[in-house]
Protein backbone atom coordinates (compact mmCIF):
# COMPACT_ATOMS: atom_id res chain seq x y z
CA UNK A 1 0.00 0.00 0.00
CA UNK A 2 0.81 3.59 0.04
CA UNK A 3 1.93 3.74 3.57
CA UNK A 4 4.52 -0.06 3.11
CA UNK A 5 1.78 -2.00 5.03
CA UNK A 6 1.00 -5.72 3.52
CA UNK A 7 -2.32 -7.81 4.48
CA UNK A 8 -1.16 -10.66 5.61
CA UNK A 9 -3.69 -13.64 5.60
CA UNK A 10 -3.99 -16.96 6.75
CA UNK A 11 -5.36 -18.27 3.78
CA UNK A 12 -6.94 -17.43 0.04
CA UNK A 13 -9.71 -18.25 1.54
CA UNK A 14 -9.60 -15.81 4.22
CA UNK A 15 -9.65 -12.74 1.52
CA UNK A 16 -12.98 -12.27 1.28
CA UNK A 17 -13.06 -11.40 4.59
CA UNK A 18 -10.80 -8.72 4.13
CA UNK A 19 -13.19 -5.37 3.80
CA UNK A 20 -15.33 -6.97 7.01
CA UNK A 21 -12.53 -7.23 8.99
CA UNK A 22 -9.64 -5.99 10.64
CA UNK A 23 -6.87 -8.17 10.21
CA UNK A 24 -3.03 -7.72 11.55
CA UNK A 25 -1.19 -5.63 9.48
CA UNK A 26 2.94 -6.19 9.12
CA UNK A 27 4.85 -2.85 8.64
CA UNK A 28 7.95 -3.05 6.68
CA UNK A 29 10.50 -1.28 5.11
CA UNK A 30 9.45 -0.13 1.47
CA UNK A 31 11.93 -2.46 -0.55
CA UNK A 32 10.85 -6.22 -1.74
CA UNK A 33 13.69 -7.47 0.82
CA UNK A 34 12.46 -6.05 3.55
CA UNK A 35 8.70 -6.17 3.15
CA UNK A 36 9.17 -9.98 2.88
CA UNK A 37 11.78 -10.08 6.05
CA UNK A 38 9.59 -8.06 8.13
CA UNK A 39 6.54 -10.74 6.66
CA UNK A 40 9.13 -13.63 7.96
CA UNK A 41 9.68 -12.21 11.46
CA UNK A 42 5.53 -11.94 12.20
CA UNK A 43 4.86 -15.61 10.34
CA UNK A 44 4.73 -17.46 13.58
CA UNK A 45 2.80 -15.29 15.35
CA UNK A 46 -0.07 -14.87 12.41
CA UNK A 47 -0.15 -18.60 11.18
CA UNK A 48 0.42 -16.94 8.03
CA UNK A 49 0.30 -20.04 5.41
CA UNK A 50 0.95 -17.68 2.16
CA UNK A 51 1.55 -14.25 1.62
CA UNK A 52 -0.21 -12.24 -2.04
CA UNK A 53 -0.66 -9.59 -3.16
CA UNK A 54 -3.82 -9.86 -4.46
CA UNK A 55 -4.90 -10.50 -0.59
CA UNK A 56 -5.26 -6.77 -0.17
CA UNK A 57 -7.35 -6.17 -2.95
CA UNK A 58 -9.78 -8.95 -2.21
CA UNK A 59 -13.27 -7.50 -2.80
CA UNK A 60 -15.59 -10.30 -2.93
CA UNK A 61 -17.87 -11.52 -0.55
CA UNK A 62 -17.48 -14.95 0.61
CA UNK A 63 -20.56 -17.10 0.29
CA UNK A 64 -20.51 -19.39 2.94
CA UNK A 65 -22.05 -22.70 1.70
CA UNK A 66 -20.94 -25.07 4.81
CA UNK A 67 -22.87 -22.23 7.02
CA UNK A 68 -26.21 -21.83 4.94
CA UNK A 69 -26.61 -25.78 4.64
CA UNK A 70 -26.70 -25.78 8.01
CA UNK A 71 -29.22 -23.69 8.15
CA UNK A 72 -31.37 -25.63 5.91
CA UNK A 73 -30.69 -28.67 7.72
CA UNK A 74 -31.88 -27.37 10.91
CA UNK A 75 -35.12 -25.91 9.17
CA UNK A 76 -35.41 -29.77 8.13
CA UNK A 77 -34.66 -30.96 11.44
CA UNK A 78 -37.98 -28.26 12.67
CA UNK A 79 -40.12 -29.34 10.34
CA UNK A 80 -39.47 -33.55 10.76
CA UNK A 81 -40.15 -33.41 14.37
CA UNK A 82 -43.29 -31.33 13.91
CA UNK A 83 -44.90 -33.75 11.04
CA UNK A 84 -43.71 -37.09 13.43
CA UNK A 85 -45.31 -34.99 16.72
CA UNK A 86 -48.56 -35.12 13.95
CA UNK A 87 -48.21 -37.97 11.83
CA UNK A 88 -45.79 -40.61 13.92
CA UNK A 89 -43.64 -40.90 11.38
CA UNK A 90 -40.51 -39.48 9.54
CA UNK A 91 -38.94 -39.41 5.81
CA UNK A 92 -36.77 -42.23 4.81
CA UNK A 93 -33.91 -42.15 2.34
CA UNK A 94 -32.22 -45.17 1.14
CA UNK A 95 -28.90 -45.11 -0.31
CA UNK A 96 -27.39 -48.33 -2.56
CA UNK A 97 -23.46 -48.45 -2.77
CA UNK A 98 -22.30 -50.68 -5.85
CA UNK A 99 -18.46 -51.53 -5.71
CA UNK A 100 -16.14 -50.25 -3.03
CA UNK A 101 -14.88 -46.51 -4.22
CA UNK A 102 -13.26 -44.54 -1.85
CA UNK A 103 -14.58 -41.34 -2.29
CA UNK A 104 -17.98 -42.74 -3.10
CA UNK A 105 -17.90 -44.68 0.33
CA UNK A 106 -17.46 -41.18 1.75
CA UNK A 107 -20.14 -39.48 0.23
CA UNK A 108 -22.43 -42.18 1.34
CA UNK A 109 -21.28 -42.01 4.71
CA UNK A 110 -21.86 -38.28 4.73
CA UNK A 111 -25.79 -38.63 3.09
CA UNK A 112 -26.31 -41.14 5.55
CA UNK A 113 -25.07 -39.13 8.28
CA UNK A 114 -27.03 -36.03 7.52
CA UNK A 115 -30.20 -37.93 6.93
CA UNK A 116 -30.00 -39.17 11.04
CA UNK A 117 -29.07 -36.34 12.05
CA UNK A 118 -31.87 -34.63 10.49
CA UNK A 119 -34.73 -37.15 11.72
CA UNK A 120 -35.08 -39.78 8.95
CA UNK A 121 -34.84 -43.17 8.59
CA UNK A 122 -31.91 -44.18 7.08
CA UNK A 123 -31.90 -47.63 4.14
CA UNK A 124 -29.05 -48.43 2.36
CA UNK A 125 -27.53 -51.27 0.48
CA UNK A 126 -23.50 -52.32 -0.35
CA UNK A 127 -23.31 -54.38 -3.17
CA UNK A 128 -19.97 -55.59 -4.38
CA UNK A 129 -17.83 -54.28 -7.36
CA UNK A 130 -19.06 -57.43 -9.80
CA UNK A 131 -22.66 -57.30 -8.80
CA UNK A 132 -24.76 -57.81 -11.96
CA UNK A 133 -27.30 -54.61 -13.39
CA UNK A 134 -30.09 -57.60 -12.24
CA UNK A 135 -29.30 -57.17 -9.09
CA UNK A 136 -28.99 -54.06 -8.83
CA UNK A 137 -32.46 -53.33 -10.19
CA UNK A 138 -33.78 -55.92 -7.65
CA UNK A 139 -32.29 -53.76 -4.72
CA UNK A 140 -34.58 -50.40 -6.38
CA UNK A 141 -37.60 -52.09 -6.83
CA UNK A 142 -37.53 -53.27 -3.31
CA UNK A 143 -37.28 -49.45 -2.19
CA UNK A 144 -39.48 -48.23 -4.66
CA UNK A 145 -42.43 -50.57 -3.40
CA UNK A 146 -41.46 -49.90 0.50
CA UNK A 147 -43.47 -47.39 1.82
CA UNK A 148 -41.33 -46.38 4.50
CA UNK A 149 -38.82 -44.82 1.92
CA UNK A 150 -39.55 -41.66 0.16
CA UNK A 151 -36.18 -40.97 -1.07
CA UNK A 152 -33.82 -43.94 -3.67
CA UNK A 153 -30.26 -43.08 -4.08
CA UNK A 154 -28.19 -44.80 -6.37
CA UNK A 155 -24.48 -43.93 -5.71
CA UNK A 156 -22.59 -42.98 -9.05
CA UNK A 157 -20.59 -43.79 -10.62
CA UNK A 158 -21.54 -47.33 -10.86
CA UNK A 159 -19.41 -50.18 -12.29
CA UNK A 160 -18.73 -50.34 -16.27
CA UNK A 161 -20.83 -53.02 -16.78
CA UNK A 162 -23.92 -51.69 -15.26
CA UNK A 163 -25.54 -49.63 -17.42
CA UNK A 164 -26.67 -45.97 -15.56
CA UNK A 165 -29.27 -45.16 -17.51
CA UNK A 166 -30.90 -48.65 -16.92
CA UNK A 167 -30.59 -47.95 -13.23
CA UNK A 168 -31.40 -44.40 -12.65
CA UNK A 169 -34.80 -44.93 -15.08
CA UNK A 170 -35.49 -47.87 -12.55
CA UNK A 171 -36.21 -45.45 -9.51
CA UNK A 172 -39.51 -44.29 -9.05
CA UNK A 173 -40.14 -40.75 -10.20
CA UNK A 174 -41.85 -40.33 -6.47
CA UNK A 175 -39.11 -41.43 -5.04
CA UNK A 176 -36.40 -39.64 -7.25
CA UNK A 177 -34.87 -37.33 -5.08
CA UNK A 178 -31.31 -36.92 -6.98
CA UNK A 179 -33.48 -35.90 -9.68
CA UNK A 180 -32.00 -37.25 -12.21
CA UNK A 181 -35.28 -39.04 -13.82
CA UNK A 182 -35.79 -37.96 -17.53
CA UNK A 183 -38.85 -36.87 -16.83
CA UNK A 184 -37.35 -34.45 -13.89
CA UNK A 185 -35.17 -33.45 -16.74
CA UNK A 186 -38.09 -33.07 -19.12
CA UNK A 187 -40.31 -31.06 -16.58
CA UNK A 188 -37.84 -28.68 -15.95
CA UNK A 189 -37.09 -28.04 -19.40
CA UNK A 190 -41.21 -27.06 -20.15
CA UNK A 191 -42.10 -23.83 -19.16
CA UNK A 192 -45.66 -24.45 -17.23
CA UNK A 193 -44.31 -27.81 -15.87
CA UNK A 194 -42.93 -28.56 -12.39
CA UNK A 195 -40.26 -31.66 -11.91
CA UNK A 196 -41.51 -33.49 -8.81
CA UNK A 197 -37.62 -33.53 -8.09
CA UNK A 198 -34.56 -31.15 -8.95
CA UNK A 199 -30.99 -32.57 -9.13
CA UNK A 200 -29.19 -31.76 -5.74
CA UNK A 201 -26.04 -29.92 -6.87
CA UNK A 202 -27.62 -26.92 -9.13
CA UNK A 203 -30.71 -26.65 -6.85
CA UNK A 204 -28.09 -26.09 -4.41
CA UNK A 205 -26.17 -23.55 -6.14
CA UNK A 206 -29.49 -21.53 -6.69
CA UNK A 207 -30.56 -21.71 -3.19
CA UNK A 208 -26.93 -20.32 -2.60
CA UNK A 209 -27.25 -17.02 -4.52
CA UNK A 210 -31.02 -16.75 -3.37
CA UNK A 211 -30.14 -16.97 -0.02
CA UNK A 212 -27.09 -14.44 -0.42
CA UNK A 213 -29.34 -11.37 -1.24
CA UNK A 214 -28.37 -12.48 -5.52
CA UNK A 215 -31.30 -11.20 -7.96
CA UNK A 216 -31.76 -13.58 -10.65
CA UNK A 217 -34.48 -12.11 -12.98
CA UNK A 218 -33.52 -9.74 -16.03
CA UNK A 219 -29.54 -10.48 -15.13
CA UNK A 220 -27.37 -12.81 -17.21
CA UNK A 221 -25.99 -15.94 -16.52
CA UNK A 222 -23.11 -18.28 -17.85
CA UNK A 223 -22.62 -21.52 -16.85
CA UNK A 224 -19.21 -23.23 -17.73
CA UNK A 225 -20.04 -27.01 -18.55
CA UNK A 226 -22.70 -28.76 -19.83
CA UNK A 227 -23.35 -32.44 -17.91
CA UNK A 228 -26.35 -33.64 -17.02
CA UNK A 229 -26.21 -33.93 -13.08
CA UNK A 230 -25.15 -29.74 -13.20
CA UNK A 231 -24.68 -27.64 -15.99
CA UNK A 232 -28.07 -28.14 -17.55
CA UNK A 233 -30.15 -27.96 -14.61
CA UNK A 234 -28.34 -25.38 -13.88
CA UNK A 235 -28.81 -23.32 -16.72
CA UNK A 236 -32.58 -24.94 -16.86
CA UNK A 237 -33.52 -23.55 -12.99
CA UNK A 238 -31.64 -20.01 -13.96
CA UNK A 239 -33.95 -19.88 -16.82
CA UNK A 240 -36.97 -20.74 -15.32
CA UNK A 241 -35.86 -17.49 -12.48
CA UNK A 242 -36.05 -15.10 -15.75
CA UNK A 243 -32.22 -15.09 -16.32
CA UNK A 244 -30.75 -14.98 -19.62
CA UNK A 245 -28.60 -17.93 -19.88
CA UNK A 246 -25.40 -19.31 -21.72
CA UNK A 247 -23.91 -22.36 -21.67
CA UNK A 248 -20.24 -22.56 -22.03
CA UNK A 249 -18.57 -25.72 -23.41
CA UNK A 250 -15.06 -27.44 -24.69
CA UNK A 251 -16.55 -26.58 -27.87
CA UNK A 252 -17.66 -22.88 -27.14
CA UNK A 253 -15.28 -20.79 -29.42
CA UNK A 254 -14.56 -17.37 -27.06
CA UNK A 255 -15.54 -18.74 -23.94
CA UNK A 256 -14.05 -16.27 -22.07
CA UNK A 257 -15.05 -13.19 -23.97
CA UNK A 258 -19.05 -14.61 -22.90
CA UNK A 259 -18.15 -15.53 -20.10
CA UNK A 260 -16.74 -11.80 -18.91
CA UNK A 261 -20.35 -10.93 -19.70
CA UNK A 262 -21.98 -12.61 -16.81
CA UNK A 263 -23.91 -10.97 -13.95
CA UNK A 264 -23.68 -14.90 -12.36
CA UNK A 265 -21.24 -17.42 -13.45
CA UNK A 266 -21.80 -21.01 -12.40
CA UNK A 267 -18.49 -23.10 -13.20
CA UNK A 268 -19.12 -26.78 -13.18
CA UNK A 269 -16.71 -27.84 -16.23
CA UNK A 270 -14.50 -30.12 -13.61
CA UNK A 271 -11.21 -28.66 -14.70
CA UNK A 272 -8.89 -27.15 -12.08
CA UNK A 273 -9.01 -23.37 -11.67
CA UNK A 274 -9.98 -23.45 -15.40
CA UNK A 275 -11.89 -20.24 -15.05
CA UNK A 276 -8.91 -17.24 -14.06
CA UNK A 277 -9.68 -14.03 -13.38
CA UNK A 278 -10.22 -12.47 -16.83
CA UNK A 279 -13.45 -14.64 -16.96
CA UNK A 280 -15.14 -12.70 -14.09
CA UNK A 281 -17.12 -9.94 -14.89
CA UNK A 282 -16.44 -7.20 -12.09
CA UNK A 283 -18.65 -7.51 -9.31
CA UNK A 284 -20.43 -10.88 -11.03
CA UNK A 285 -21.76 -13.44 -8.25
CA UNK A 286 -19.53 -16.53 -9.09
CA UNK A 287 -20.72 -20.00 -7.63
CA UNK A 288 -17.96 -22.98 -8.00
CA UNK A 289 -18.89 -26.26 -8.25
CA UNK A 290 -15.73 -27.89 -9.25
CA UNK A 291 -13.67 -30.04 -6.32
CA UNK A 292 -10.25 -31.16 -7.85
CA UNK A 293 -7.01 -32.28 -6.67
CA UNK A 294 -4.00 -30.92 -7.08
CA UNK A 295 -0.48 -31.26 -5.84
CA UNK A 296 0.57 -30.00 -3.10
CA UNK A 297 4.04 -30.67 -0.98
CA UNK A 298 2.98 -28.66 1.88
CA UNK A 299 0.18 -30.89 2.74
CA UNK A 300 0.25 -34.26 4.50
CA UNK A 301 -2.01 -35.76 1.93
CA UNK A 302 0.38 -34.54 -0.98
CA UNK A 303 -2.93 -32.53 -2.56
CA UNK A 304 -5.18 -29.79 -1.84
CA UNK A 305 -8.61 -29.21 -3.04
CA UNK A 306 -9.33 -26.17 -5.49
CA UNK A 307 -12.53 -25.56 -7.77
CA UNK A 308 -13.17 -25.26 -11.27
CA UNK A 309 -12.18 -21.82 -10.48
CA UNK A 310 -9.22 -19.55 -9.89
CA UNK A 311 -9.92 -18.28 -6.13
CA UNK A 312 -7.02 -16.24 -5.86
CA UNK A 313 -7.74 -14.35 -9.49
CA UNK A 314 -11.76 -14.36 -8.88
CA UNK A 315 -11.70 -12.85 -5.75
CA UNK A 316 -10.59 -9.37 -6.89
CA UNK A 317 -13.18 -9.26 -9.33
CA UNK A 318 -16.37 -11.21 -8.12
CA UNK A 319 -18.86 -9.58 -6.15
CA UNK A 320 -19.59 -12.64 -3.93
CA UNK A 321 -17.92 -16.09 -5.02
CA UNK A 322 -17.91 -19.89 -3.30
CA UNK A 323 -14.76 -21.31 -1.65
CA UNK A 324 -13.73 -24.44 -2.54
CA UNK A 325 -14.06 -26.47 -0.07
CA UNK A 326 -17.36 -25.50 2.09
CA UNK A 327 -19.32 -23.69 -0.80
CA UNK A 328 -21.37 -25.67 -3.07
CA UNK A 329 -20.60 -29.30 -1.82
CA UNK A 330 -22.59 -29.25 1.43
CA UNK A 331 -25.37 -27.75 0.19
CA UNK A 332 -25.76 -30.91 -2.56
CA UNK A 333 -26.44 -33.09 0.55
CA UNK A 334 -28.61 -30.18 2.21
CA UNK A 335 -30.93 -30.76 -1.33
CA UNK A 336 -31.20 -34.64 -0.90
CA UNK A 337 -32.15 -33.84 2.29
CA UNK A 338 -35.00 -30.93 1.08
CA UNK A 339 -35.98 -33.39 -1.65
CA UNK A 340 -36.44 -36.21 0.30
CA UNK A 341 -38.77 -33.89 2.85
CA UNK A 342 -40.58 -33.12 0.15
CA UNK A 343 -41.24 -36.84 -1.16
CA UNK A 344 -42.69 -37.15 2.09
CA UNK A 345 -44.90 -34.94 2.37
CA UNK A 346 -46.22 -35.52 -0.82
CA UNK A 347 -47.12 -38.78 0.35
CA UNK A 348 -49.22 -37.90 3.48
Amino acid sequence: SRRGYVQVLVSPQKMAFANAQRLPSVRGPASTRGLVRGCMQHASRLRVLRVDAVAAQATAKLIDGKKIAGEIRAEIALEVAALKAKTGKVPGLAVVLVGMRKDSETYVRSKKKGSTEVGFESFGTELPEDASEEDVLKVVAAYNADPAVHGVLVQLPLPKHINESVVLDAISIEKDVDGFHPQNIGSLAMRGRKPKFVSCTPKGCIELLERSGVTIAGKRAVVVGRSNIVGLPAALLLQNKDATVTMVHSRTPNAQQIAAEADILIAACGRAEYVTGDWIKPGAAVIDVGINAVPDSTKKTGYRLVGDVNFEQAVAKAGCITPVPGGVGPMTIAMLLQNTLEGFKAGL
